[in-house]
């Protein structure tokens, strides 16, 4: 009977696992309240706008007039950016394209040129064009904060894909050629035959040569037109054109992202993602009833009223009852990890439920990283609380010394190694290259509101009780015997790191490919869901392992059970390294730079976040289980 009442419970918390998962993900193509479509009128004019060039290859967002396009007739206006379309390399900049709704243009000039004699690119020009074109750039338009796109057919399932953006050229036997003739492939909805809606934008790039390329009467006569070389270490002359269609179509403005959202690799399919949660879900289960009826027997056991001789006799946790709460050394550095830790948690958290509800979706450019820079900042109040408590409860008394450390330590290590990357950027010249004024901004976030909020928090956690032991510690300190060679603390780094990388690994693909290779992420859903499950088998698994240790009579268990449960980042690294190797196409040293250094942020962050997860659950799990038992 009672086995059949766990597999029913095990069957009934699977399915309502699922059904959280597909009404969260159900969520991704949520707005933000309050943002309405933009209507036009027929024949009104709509921007095109220029967002950056980009390359998988390089890593390395340019500017879009650092190549000689053509520039508008009036002046470059420059959008107003946030920070987190800073920090990504964006610089949105007005184009010369004239486009009006629902109007079709066969072919039109730019650079005001009605002479059709084209555009001189001088031999620095021309060498910077060859080489963005062997770098595989594409070029990224917006019109109605909508990205252009291009597609092309999947060789297998003859599915129509789109990529972001389109290429600036392509090399044909060691010669490069640029993309000159746009056509711009529109898409509208409208109800009343009056005001429309853009719910499509994709561009289809074409290359012509300028001796071949007829213009008359707004027409290109392009057939049998070569393409137009652009010849390094000379001078070339470029002539570009556009042309734009318009086609009405069912699709409506809130799924006009519809398109951009599956643009991810149709090999990961959903059902990997619920079978890598089923999983860690069955080995979540089994620990957990390993654990519950050993420590029922040893509690049982404890608590007997046996002789007095047996009782000198018994080994394992309970004898070190007097030592278990002894202080680690290095407290203050422990509590400004573990505080660290704990901001990095709430802002993922909040983060996360935000972008699930909507409200941070890929259609709010740069929105998710701004969103999380503002709340890990306003956030150091409640890392500075718990980090006091914690300080207080292991003796400390320079409370001040330690605010200090928690605030600065986490943002120094990830401020100077961006700043670090941040020269070779520059010395690149690219857009990328984070502005001097923008690292001001981020100073003065980080001095003037989150060292102050860690202090408030600190002061009023440190004036609070600290936490309670249920036992005393002794004058003298037990010395600890030989651990088994299982127990090595590298080993048990390793072992514990697998069920928490299996709980996200698959999750990691769709953030790499966002990251990397200007993909979109959206499942923020079921990243939710993971998120979760993340948190109960980093708690789980430290919980193990510290039982492990205490039961060989080891009582050094602070900074073990933060490291061995931080070790699942041990796999993220491997894992970034995989991806290195086998999506990503870059060969040259500062792109490589960059990659690694962004990818030691990112394992550093998840280290911080999972080894405070896995302390606090072993925290509580040991003042419960010494709570439990009967020291005399």
């Amino acid at each position: 009977m009672l086995k059949n009442r766990d597999v029913c419970r095990w069957q009934s918390s699977l399915f309502a696992a699922l059904a959280v998962a597909s009404l969260l993900s159900s969520s991704c193509a949520f707005y933000v309240p309050g943002v309405a479509p933009v209507e036009f009128m027929d024949g009104e004019d709509i921007e095109v706008k220029a967002v950056k060039m980009s390359s998988t290859k390089t890593q390395l967002p340019y500017d879009y007039y650092s190549l000689p396009f053509c520039r508008p007739k009036k002046e470059i206006i420059y959008k107003t950016e946030n920070l987190g379309e800073i920090l990504r390399g964006d610089r949105i900049v007005n184009t010369p394209y004239e486009i009006k709704m629902n109007i079709m243009k066969n072919c039109d000039l730019l650079c005001n040129n009605k002479l059709k004699t084209g555009v001189v690119v001088d031999e620095k020009d021309s060498a910077l064009i060859f080489e963005r074109i062997q770098e595989e750039y594409y070029v990224q338009l917006l019109i109605d904060n909508l990205p252009c796109v291009t597609s092309f057919e999947m060789h297998e399932t003859h599915e129509t894909q789109y990529e972001l953006g389109y290429k600036l050229g392509f090399i044909n036997d060691g010669k490069a050629y640029l993309h000159n003739h746009l056509h711009f492939k529109l898409k509208y909805h409208t109800e009343d035959k009056k005001t429309y809606r853009v719910v499509g934008f994709e561009v289809m790039p074409r290359s012509f040569a300028v001796a071949d390329l007829e213009v008359d009467n707004d027409k290109c006569s392009k057939d049998g037109a070569p393409w137009q070389e652009i010849k390094t270490n000379a001078v070339n002359t470029v002539l570009f054109t556009y042309s734009v269609s318009w086609a009405e179509s069912p699709i409506r403005w809130a799924s006009r992202w519809d398109a951009y959202l599956e643009m991810s690799d149709v090999q990961i399919h959903w059902f990997s993602i619920v079978n890598s949660l089923v999983v860690v879900f069955f080995l979540s289960g089994i620990l957990t009833m390993i654990i519950v009826r050993t420590l029922r027997r040893d509690i049982a056991k404890y608590n007997s009223d046996e002789d007095i001789e047996d009782t000198l006799e018994e080994t394992g946790w309970k004898l070190v009852h007097g030592d278990v709460f002894r202080p680690p050394p290095h407290p203050k550095l422990f509590t400004a990890l573990v505080g660290s830790g704990i901001q990095i948690f709430f802002m993922a958290f909040i983060t996360i439920v935000f972008a699930m509800l909507g409200m941070l979706s890929p259609s709010t450019r740069g929105a998710l990283m701004t969103a999380a820079i503002f709340l890990y900042v306003f956030l150091g109040l409640i890392a500075g609380y718990f980090a006091a408590r914690l300080y207080k409860t292991l003796k400390g008394t320079m409370w001040k010394r330690a605010a200090v450390q928690t605030a600065v330590l986490y943002p120094a290590i990830i401020f100077g190694t961006a700043f670090f990357l941040n020269f070779f950027i520059w010395g690149k010249h690219s857009s990328g290259a984070v502005p001097f004024t923008t690292m001001l901004g981020l100073l003065c976030l980080w001095f003037g509101i989150a060292l102050p909020l860690t202090f408030i928090g600190y002061y009023f956690g440190f004036r609070n009780v600290p936490y309670e032991h249920p036992v005393r510690t002794n004058q003298i300190p037990r010395q600890v015997p030989e651990a088994p060679w299982y127990m090595h603390p590298f080993l048990s780094t390793l072992m514990a790191g697998i069920l928490p990388f299996g709980a996200m690994f698959i999750e990691l693909f769709f953030i790499f490919s966002a990251i990397w290779e200007n993909q979109f992420y959206y499942l923020f859903g079921f990243l939710f869901l993971v998120f979760l499950i993340l948190v109960v088998s980093c708690s789980q698994i430290a919980i193990v392992m510290v039982y492990f240790q205490l039961c060989a009579e080891d009582y050094h268990w602070w900074w073990r059970s933060f490291i061995v449960s931080g070790g699942s980042a041990i796999y993220v690294f491997a894992y970034s390294v995989f991806y290195f190797v086998n999506k990503l196409h870059i060969e040259e040293f500062i792109p490589t730079l960059l990659y690694f250094g962004y990818t030691f942020i990112m394992v550093f962050t998840f280290f911080l976040l999972t080894g405070t997860i896995g302390f606090y659950a072993a925290y509580f799990f040991i003042r419960k289980i010494y709570a439990a038992v009967k020291i005399d």
